[in-house]
Protein backbone atom coordinates (compact mmCIF):
# COMPACT_ATOMS: atom_id res chain seq x y z
CA UNK A 1 0.00 0.00 0.00
CA UNK A 2 1.01 3.27 -0.46
CA UNK A 3 2.25 4.79 2.61
CA UNK A 4 0.60 7.75 3.89
CA UNK A 5 2.95 10.78 5.44
CA UNK A 6 0.96 13.66 4.52
CA UNK A 7 -0.10 15.84 6.90
CA UNK A 8 1.01 13.02 10.06
CA UNK A 9 4.25 12.73 11.77
CA UNK A 10 6.30 10.23 11.42
CA UNK A 11 8.24 7.81 13.93
CA UNK A 12 9.43 9.56 16.55
CA UNK A 13 11.65 12.31 17.41
CA UNK A 14 15.82 11.25 18.40
CA UNK A 15 15.75 12.41 22.21
CA UNK A 16 16.85 15.84 22.00
CA UNK A 17 16.85 16.55 18.63
CA UNK A 18 20.18 16.02 16.18
CA UNK A 19 23.03 18.12 16.57
CA UNK A 20 23.62 21.32 14.45
CA UNK A 21 26.46 20.44 12.00
CA UNK A 22 28.10 23.22 10.38
CA UNK A 23 27.77 24.46 7.07
CA UNK A 24 30.58 23.56 4.46
CA UNK A 25 32.83 25.85 2.74
CA UNK A 26 32.40 26.89 -0.83
CA UNK A 27 33.74 24.99 -3.82
CA UNK A 28 37.14 26.21 -5.49
CA UNK A 29 38.68 25.37 -8.23
CA UNK A 30 41.22 23.68 -6.05
CA UNK A 31 38.79 21.09 -5.49
CA UNK A 32 39.20 19.76 -8.69
CA UNK A 33 41.94 17.95 -10.99
CA UNK A 34 43.17 20.16 -14.01
CA UNK A 35 41.44 18.66 -17.08
CA UNK A 36 42.85 19.31 -20.81
CA UNK A 37 40.28 20.49 -23.12
CA UNK A 38 41.59 18.64 -25.95
CA UNK A 39 41.31 15.67 -23.77
CA UNK A 40 37.67 15.96 -22.50
CA UNK A 41 37.01 16.27 -26.37
CA UNK A 42 38.31 13.32 -27.41
CA UNK A 43 36.50 11.70 -24.32
CA UNK A 44 33.38 13.57 -24.90
CA UNK A 45 33.13 11.12 -28.25
CA UNK A 46 34.38 8.34 -26.75
CA UNK A 47 31.38 8.64 -24.25
CA UNK A 48 28.71 8.98 -26.75
CA UNK A 49 30.33 6.12 -29.27
CA UNK A 50 28.80 3.02 -29.38
CA UNK A 51 31.42 1.30 -30.78
CA UNK A 52 32.93 0.87 -26.79
CA UNK A 53 30.29 -1.78 -26.35
CA UNK A 54 30.00 -5.69 -27.60
CA UNK A 55 27.07 -5.79 -30.03
CA UNK A 56 28.14 -1.54 -30.76
CA UNK A 57 24.55 -0.64 -29.68
CA UNK A 58 25.27 0.75 -25.89
CA UNK A 59 27.05 3.51 -25.54
CA UNK A 60 28.59 4.94 -21.74
CA UNK A 61 25.53 7.67 -22.46
CA UNK A 62 22.79 4.81 -22.61
CA UNK A 63 22.68 5.07 -19.23
CA UNK A 64 24.35 8.06 -18.31
CA UNK A 65 22.46 11.07 -20.02
CA UNK A 66 22.37 14.65 -19.36
CA UNK A 67 18.62 14.48 -20.32
CA UNK A 68 18.14 12.34 -17.62
CA UNK A 69 20.40 14.08 -14.47
CA UNK A 70 23.21 12.00 -16.30
CA UNK A 71 21.21 8.75 -14.95
CA UNK A 72 18.67 7.23 -17.48
CA UNK A 73 15.44 7.93 -15.59
CA UNK A 74 14.78 4.07 -14.48
CA UNK A 75 15.17 2.10 -11.54
CA UNK A 76 17.30 -0.58 -13.01
CA UNK A 77 19.20 -0.07 -16.26
CA UNK A 78 18.43 -2.00 -19.51
CA UNK A 79 22.27 -2.01 -21.09
CA UNK A 80 22.88 -4.34 -23.83
CA UNK A 81 19.53 -5.94 -25.33
CA UNK A 82 17.50 -2.73 -25.24
CA UNK A 83 16.11 -0.18 -27.55
CA UNK A 84 15.18 3.28 -26.69
CA UNK A 85 16.78 6.12 -24.10
CA UNK A 86 15.63 6.34 -20.81
CA UNK A 87 12.11 5.30 -19.31
CA UNK A 88 10.79 4.74 -23.20
CA UNK A 89 13.57 2.31 -23.47
CA UNK A 90 12.17 -1.14 -23.76
CA UNK A 91 13.54 -5.32 -24.69
CA UNK A 92 15.17 -5.76 -28.10
CA UNK A 93 12.99 -8.96 -28.76
CA UNK A 94 15.86 -9.48 -31.53
CA UNK A 95 18.59 -9.44 -28.34
CA UNK A 96 17.01 -10.53 -25.25
CA UNK A 97 18.73 -9.57 -22.36
CA UNK A 98 19.52 -12.31 -19.48
CA UNK A 99 18.69 -9.74 -16.68
CA UNK A 100 18.06 -6.10 -15.37
CA UNK A 101 21.63 -4.34 -14.64
CA UNK A 102 21.27 -4.42 -10.67
CA UNK A 103 21.61 -1.39 -9.57
CA UNK A 104 20.98 2.25 -9.95
CA UNK A 105 22.78 4.28 -12.91
CA UNK A 106 24.76 6.67 -10.47
CA UNK A 107 24.91 10.64 -11.70
CA UNK A 108 28.40 11.98 -12.51
CA UNK A 109 28.29 15.00 -11.10
CA UNK A 110 31.73 16.37 -9.71
CA UNK A 111 33.36 13.24 -9.99
CA UNK A 112 36.82 14.99 -10.96
CA UNK A 113 37.48 16.53 -7.66
CA UNK A 114 40.08 15.73 -5.24
CA UNK A 115 37.40 14.18 -2.61
CA UNK A 116 36.35 11.47 -4.69
CA UNK A 117 38.50 8.46 -3.32
CA UNK A 118 35.65 5.37 -3.66
CA UNK A 119 32.90 5.10 -6.45
CA UNK A 120 30.35 2.72 -7.03
CA UNK A 121 27.32 1.76 -4.64
CA UNK A 122 29.33 -0.51 -2.93
CA UNK A 123 33.07 1.19 -3.04
CA UNK A 124 34.65 -1.52 -4.94
CA UNK A 125 37.28 0.40 -5.92
CA UNK A 126 39.21 3.31 -4.00
CA UNK A 127 41.80 4.95 -4.04
CA UNK A 128 44.82 2.82 -2.10
CA UNK A 129 48.30 3.99 -2.04
CA UNK A 130 49.46 0.38 -0.70
CA UNK A 131 48.37 -1.27 -3.60
CA UNK A 132 50.92 -0.94 -6.50
CA UNK A 133 49.08 1.06 -8.93
CA UNK A 134 47.14 3.40 -5.91
CA UNK A 135 44.40 1.59 -6.76
CA UNK A 136 42.06 -1.32 -5.21
CA UNK A 137 39.87 -2.85 -7.86
CA UNK A 138 38.28 -6.39 -8.15
CA UNK A 139 41.18 -7.40 -11.02
CA UNK A 140 43.66 -7.29 -8.50
CA UNK A 141 46.78 -8.55 -9.60
CA UNK A 142 45.30 -8.09 -13.30
CA UNK A 143 44.66 -4.16 -13.26
CA UNK A 144 46.43 -2.54 -15.35
CA UNK A 145 49.17 0.54 -15.25
CA UNK A 146 48.52 3.95 -16.77
CA UNK A 147 44.86 4.65 -15.39
CA UNK A 148 45.10 8.81 -14.45
CA UNK A 149 42.85 8.67 -11.72
CA UNK A 150 40.82 6.80 -9.74
CA UNK A 151 37.43 7.94 -12.01
CA UNK A 152 39.53 6.54 -15.50
CA UNK A 153 39.45 3.16 -13.60
CA UNK A 154 35.56 3.25 -13.04
CA UNK A 155 35.19 3.58 -16.43
CA UNK A 156 36.83 0.02 -17.26
CA UNK A 157 34.06 -2.28 -15.50
CA UNK A 158 31.07 -1.23 -17.25
CA UNK A 159 32.45 -2.41 -20.94
CA UNK A 160 33.17 -5.66 -19.20
CA UNK A 161 29.82 -6.23 -17.71
CA UNK A 162 27.45 -8.55 -19.84
CA UNK A 163 24.46 -6.62 -18.49
CA UNK A 164 26.04 -3.00 -19.17
CA UNK A 165 27.95 -2.89 -22.62
CA UNK A 166 29.92 -6.35 -23.29
CA UNK A 167 26.74 -8.15 -24.32
CA UNK A 168 26.41 -12.23 -23.64
CA UNK A 169 27.33 -15.49 -24.90
CA UNK A 170 29.76 -15.29 -28.13
CA UNK A 171 27.55 -12.30 -29.20
CA UNK A 172 30.70 -10.46 -30.11
CA UNK A 173 34.32 -11.09 -30.05
CA UNK A 174 34.36 -8.72 -26.93
CA UNK A 175 31.40 -11.06 -25.18
CA UNK A 176 33.45 -14.07 -25.91
CA UNK A 177 36.43 -12.78 -24.38
CA UNK A 178 34.86 -11.62 -21.07
CA UNK A 179 32.92 -15.39 -21.31
CA UNK A 180 36.20 -16.77 -21.46
CA UNK A 181 37.75 -14.32 -18.74
CA UNK A 182 40.45 -12.81 -21.12
CA UNK A 183 40.06 -8.77 -20.02
CA UNK A 184 43.62 -8.02 -19.81
CA UNK A 185 46.74 -8.34 -22.16
CA UNK A 186 46.73 -9.14 -26.04
CA UNK A 187 43.35 -10.29 -27.09
CA UNK A 188 41.33 -9.60 -23.49
CA UNK A 189 38.22 -7.52 -24.05
CA UNK A 190 40.09 -3.85 -23.60
CA UNK A 191 42.41 -5.16 -26.30
CA UNK A 192 39.80 -5.94 -28.42
CA UNK A 193 38.25 -2.54 -27.77
CA UNK A 194 41.06 -0.79 -28.17
CA UNK A 195 42.09 -1.49 -31.58
CA UNK A 196 38.36 -1.17 -32.45
CA UNK A 197 39.07 2.54 -31.71
CA UNK A 198 42.45 2.82 -33.40
CA UNK A 199 41.35 1.46 -36.72
CA UNK A 200 39.24 3.98 -37.26
CA UNK A 201 41.10 7.43 -39.14
CA UNK A 202 39.42 9.94 -37.01
CA UNK A 203 40.09 8.54 -33.82
CA UNK A 204 43.63 7.98 -34.66
CA UNK A 205 44.31 11.51 -36.12
CA UNK A 206 42.41 12.64 -32.23
CA UNK A 207 44.87 9.92 -30.61
CA UNK A 208 48.09 11.44 -31.82
CA UNK A 209 46.83 14.67 -31.17
CA UNK A 210 46.20 14.01 -27.80
CA UNK A 211 48.43 11.59 -26.52
CA UNK A 212 50.85 11.28 -29.29
CA UNK A 213 49.47 7.29 -29.92
CA UNK A 214 49.96 5.58 -32.81
CA UNK A 215 46.99 3.34 -33.51
CA UNK A 216 48.64 0.49 -32.79
CA UNK A 217 50.16 2.48 -29.51
CA UNK A 218 46.73 3.01 -28.32
CA UNK A 219 45.22 1.29 -24.70
CA UNK A 220 42.07 1.12 -22.99
CA UNK A 221 43.49 3.49 -20.38
CA UNK A 222 44.08 5.55 -23.45
CA UNK A 223 40.23 5.72 -23.82
CA UNK A 224 39.47 5.65 -19.90
CA UNK A 225 41.37 8.17 -19.22
CA UNK A 226 39.95 10.70 -21.74
CA UNK A 227 36.18 9.70 -20.86
CA UNK A 228 37.51 10.38 -17.58
CA UNK A 229 38.77 14.03 -18.28
CA UNK A 230 35.12 14.54 -20.15
CA UNK A 231 33.44 13.31 -17.58
CA UNK A 232 34.86 15.71 -14.92
CA UNK A 233 35.39 18.81 -17.44
CA UNK A 234 31.62 18.61 -18.19
CA UNK A 235 29.57 17.97 -14.90
CA UNK A 236 30.98 20.48 -12.69
CA UNK A 237 28.36 20.96 -10.81
CA UNK A 238 29.06 23.85 -8.08
CA UNK A 239 26.97 27.10 -9.32
CA UNK A 240 23.66 26.29 -7.75
CA UNK A 241 21.85 28.96 -5.45
CA UNK A 242 23.30 26.99 -2.56
CA UNK A 243 26.67 27.55 -3.98
CA UNK A 244 26.10 31.67 -4.26
CA UNK A 245 24.95 31.57 -1.04
CA UNK A 246 28.00 29.78 0.71
CA UNK A 247 30.05 32.24 -1.72
CA UNK A 248 27.64 35.13 -0.55
CA UNK A 249 26.78 36.32 -3.57
CA UNK A 250 23.21 34.73 -3.54
CA UNK A 251 20.49 34.05 -0.71
CA UNK A 252 17.95 31.39 -0.32
CA UNK A 253 14.25 31.51 -0.42
CA UNK A 254 12.22 31.12 3.08
CA UNK A 255 11.11 27.35 2.27
CA UNK A 256 15.12 26.83 1.35
CA UNK A 257 16.60 27.97 4.26
CA UNK A 258 13.90 26.31 6.54
CA UNK A 259 15.07 23.25 4.60
CA UNK A 260 18.48 23.94 4.96
CA UNK A 261 18.27 24.63 8.57
CA UNK A 262 17.00 20.87 9.10
CA UNK A 263 19.33 19.57 6.91
CA UNK A 264 22.10 20.42 8.59
CA UNK A 265 19.98 20.51 12.31
CA UNK A 266 17.07 18.62 13.15
CA UNK A 267 16.91 15.99 10.74
CA UNK A 268 20.54 14.77 10.97
CA UNK A 269 20.73 14.64 7.05
CA UNK A 270 24.20 15.93 6.88
CA UNK A 271 25.12 13.37 9.60
CA UNK A 272 26.34 11.60 6.42
CA UNK A 273 25.72 13.93 3.76
CA UNK A 274 28.56 16.42 5.03
CA UNK A 275 31.42 17.87 3.11
CA UNK A 276 31.27 19.96 0.59
CA UNK A 277 29.20 17.78 -2.00
CA UNK A 278 27.26 16.75 0.87
CA UNK A 279 28.83 12.98 0.98
CA UNK A 280 30.85 11.63 3.97
CA UNK A 281 32.13 8.97 1.30
CA UNK A 282 31.21 6.37 3.62
CA UNK A 283 28.71 3.27 4.01
CA UNK A 284 25.57 2.96 5.22
CA UNK A 285 22.53 0.98 5.95
CA UNK A 286 19.22 2.56 5.24
CA UNK A 287 16.75 -0.18 4.81
CA UNK A 288 16.17 0.02 0.86
CA UNK A 289 13.82 -1.72 -0.54
CA UNK A 290 15.13 -4.14 -3.05
CA UNK A 291 14.14 -4.99 -6.64
CA UNK A 292 15.60 -6.79 -9.70
CA UNK A 293 18.48 -9.88 -9.70
CA UNK A 294 20.77 -8.97 -6.68
CA UNK A 295 24.53 -8.61 -7.05
CA UNK A 296 25.34 -12.56 -7.29
CA UNK A 297 27.41 -14.41 -9.50
CA UNK A 298 25.41 -16.17 -12.00
CA UNK A 299 26.25 -19.41 -10.38
CA UNK A 300 25.50 -18.28 -7.27
CA UNK A 301 21.85 -19.00 -5.36
CA UNK A 302 21.90 -16.06 -3.25
CA UNK A 303 19.43 -12.91 -4.69
CA UNK A 304 20.15 -10.55 -2.16
CA UNK A 305 22.40 -7.14 -2.62
CA UNK A 306 24.45 -6.77 0.22
CA UNK A 307 25.62 -4.03 -0.45
CA UNK A 308 29.50 -3.51 1.09
CA UNK A 309 29.95 -6.99 2.50
CA UNK A 310 30.20 -8.11 -1.32
CA UNK A 311 33.52 -5.83 -1.13
CA UNK A 312 34.93 -6.34 2.38
CA UNK A 313 33.24 -9.44 4.00
CA UNK A 314 32.66 -7.94 7.23
CA UNK A 315 29.26 -8.95 8.25
CA UNK A 316 29.14 -4.77 9.70
CA UNK A 317 28.87 -3.28 6.20
CA UNK A 318 26.33 -6.08 5.62
CA UNK A 319 23.22 -4.24 3.13
CA UNK A 320 25.42 -0.83 3.58
CA UNK A 321 25.86 1.69 0.38
CA UNK A 322 27.86 4.39 -0.07
CA UNK A 323 26.39 7.87 1.45
CA UNK A 324 25.74 9.74 -2.79
CA UNK A 325 26.69 13.14 -2.98
CA UNK A 326 23.56 15.54 -3.96
CA UNK A 327 24.28 18.30 -6.41
CA UNK A 328 21.26 17.95 -8.50
CA UNK A 329 19.92 15.21 -6.99
CA UNK A 330 16.24 16.45 -7.79
CA UNK A 331 17.02 15.45 -11.44
CA UNK A 332 18.67 12.28 -10.83
CA UNK A 333 15.87 10.04 -10.28
CA UNK A 334 14.70 7.03 -9.36
CA UNK A 335 16.42 7.51 -5.77
CA UNK A 336 18.45 4.89 -4.04
CA UNK A 337 21.05 2.06 -4.63
CA UNK A 338 18.28 0.47 -6.90
CA UNK A 339 16.74 3.10 -7.82
CA UNK A 340 13.71 2.25 -5.51
CA UNK A 341 11.35 5.32 -4.97
CA UNK A 342 10.88 7.35 -8.16
CA UNK A 343 9.30 9.97 -5.90
CA UNK A 344 11.96 11.96 -3.88
CA UNK A 345 9.42 13.20 -0.83
CA UNK A 346 8.71 9.77 -0.39
CA UNK A 347 12.60 8.47 -0.26
CA UNK A 348 13.64 11.50 2.42
CA UNK A 349 10.09 9.70 4.50
CA UNK A 350 11.42 6.36 4.10
CA UNK A 351 14.96 7.58 4.96
CA UNK A 352 13.82 9.22 8.29
CA UNK A 353 12.20 5.73 8.94
CA UNK A 354 13.68 3.12 6.91
CA UNK A 355 12.23 -0.11 9.07
CA UNK A 356 9.00 1.27 9.05
CA UNK A 357 9.24 2.45 4.98
CA UNK A 358 10.27 -1.12 4.42
CA UNK A 359 7.64 -2.91 5.61
CA UNK A 360 4.75 -1.04 4.06
CA UNK A 361 6.98 -0.05 0.45
CA UNK A 362 5.03 1.09 -2.41
CA UNK A 363 6.00 -1.13 -5.44
CA UNK A 364 4.27 1.65 -7.81
CA UNK A 365 7.71 3.66 -6.93
CA UNK A 366 9.98 1.84 -9.22
CA UNK A 367 10.41 2.65 -13.18
CA UNK A 368 11.42 -0.42 -14.90
CA UNK A 369 10.75 -1.45 -18.83
CA UNK A 370 8.15 -4.28 -18.66
CA UNK A 371 9.55 -7.38 -19.91
CA UNK A 372 8.31 -10.88 -18.56
CA UNK A 373 11.81 -12.25 -19.38
CA UNK A 374 13.38 -9.92 -16.85
CA UNK A 375 9.95 -9.47 -14.43
CA UNK A 376 10.63 -13.08 -12.45
CA UNK A 377 13.78 -11.41 -10.68
CA UNK A 378 12.25 -7.95 -9.81
CA UNK A 379 10.74 -8.99 -6.53
CA UNK A 380 12.01 -12.10 -5.30
CA UNK A 381 13.69 -10.36 -2.21
CA UNK A 382 10.58 -8.10 -1.75
CA UNK A 383 8.24 -11.61 -1.59
CA UNK A 384 10.40 -13.45 0.92
CA UNK A 385 9.60 -12.11 4.42
CA UNK A 386 13.17 -13.56 5.58
CA UNK A 387 15.08 -11.87 3.09
CA UNK A 388 12.82 -8.36 3.87
CA UNK A 389 13.63 -9.42 7.72
CA UNK A 390 17.69 -9.28 6.89
CA UNK A 391 17.63 -5.83 5.22
CA UNK A 392 15.34 -4.50 8.15
CA UNK A 393 17.79 -5.37 10.79
CA UNK A 394 20.63 -4.00 9.79
CA UNK A 395 19.22 -0.62 9.48
CA UNK A 396 19.93 0.61 12.74
CA UNK A 397 19.55 4.33 12.01
CA UNK A 398 16.97 6.22 14.43
CA UNK A 399 13.69 7.23 13.14
CA UNK A 400 13.31 10.68 12.52
CA UNK A 401 9.84 12.89 12.84
CA UNK A 402 8.99 15.03 9.76
CA UNK A 403 5.71 16.52 9.25
CA UNK A 404 4.48 17.72 5.69
CA UNK A 405 5.89 20.99 5.80
CA UNK A 406 9.14 19.50 6.99
CA UNK A 407 9.77 17.53 3.82
CA UNK A 408 8.50 20.01 1.80
CA UNK A 409 11.33 22.44 2.81
CA UNK A 410 14.23 19.86 2.49
CA UNK A 411 12.86 19.21 -1.31
CA UNK A 412 12.94 22.88 -1.12
CA UNK A 413 16.68 22.59 0.17
CA UNK A 414 17.57 20.07 -2.08
CA UNK A 415 16.51 22.10 -5.43
CA UNK A 416 18.38 24.13 -4.05
CA UNK A 417 21.55 22.13 -5.06
CA UNK A 418 20.87 22.25 -8.68
CA UNK A 419 23.06 23.69 -11.07
CA UNK A 420 21.35 25.64 -14.27
CA UNK A 421 24.44 24.69 -16.14
CA UNK A 422 24.34 21.01 -16.41
CA UNK A 423 26.45 20.32 -19.59
CA UNK A 424 29.10 22.14 -21.19
CA UNK A 425 30.18 20.43 -24.38
CA UNK A 426 26.67 18.74 -24.81
CA UNK A 427 25.83 15.65 -26.68
CA UNK A 428 27.78 15.75 -30.23
CA UNK A 429 25.51 15.65 -33.65
CA UNK A 430 27.64 12.32 -34.42
CA UNK A 431 30.57 10.52 -33.66
CA UNK A 432 33.71 8.71 -35.67
CA UNK A 433 32.86 5.84 -35.81
CA UNK A 434 29.38 6.85 -37.20
CA UNK A 435 27.24 4.57 -35.04
CA UNK A 436 23.98 6.00 -33.78
CA UNK A 437 24.64 8.94 -31.01
CA UNK A 438 21.45 8.25 -28.00
CA UNK A 439 19.39 11.29 -28.24
CA UNK A 440 16.00 11.96 -26.80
Amino acid sequence: MRRAWTGAAIAVLIAGGAQATALPDPVTDADYAPVRVDEAELGQLLFYDPILSGNKEVSCATCHHPDFGTGDGLSLSLGDGGIGLGPDRVVDPANMPEQRVPRNAQPLFNLGAHEFTVLFHDGRIEADATRPYGLRTPLDEDMLQGFASLLSAQTMFPVLSPDEMAGHYSESDVSQAVRLGMLTGPGGAWDILSKRVGAIPAYAAKFESVYGKTPDDIAFTDISNAIAAFIAFEWRADDSPFDAYLRGTGTLDPAQTRGMDLFYGDAGCSTCHSGKFQTDMSFHAMGMPQIGPGKGARFESGIEDEGRFRVTGDPADLFKFRTPPLRNVTRTGPWGHDGAYADLSAFLVAHADPVAALADYDRTQVILPAADVLAAKDWRVMDDPAEVAKIAAAATTPPVRLDAGQVADLVAFLGALNDPNISRLGVPEAVPSGLPVAHR
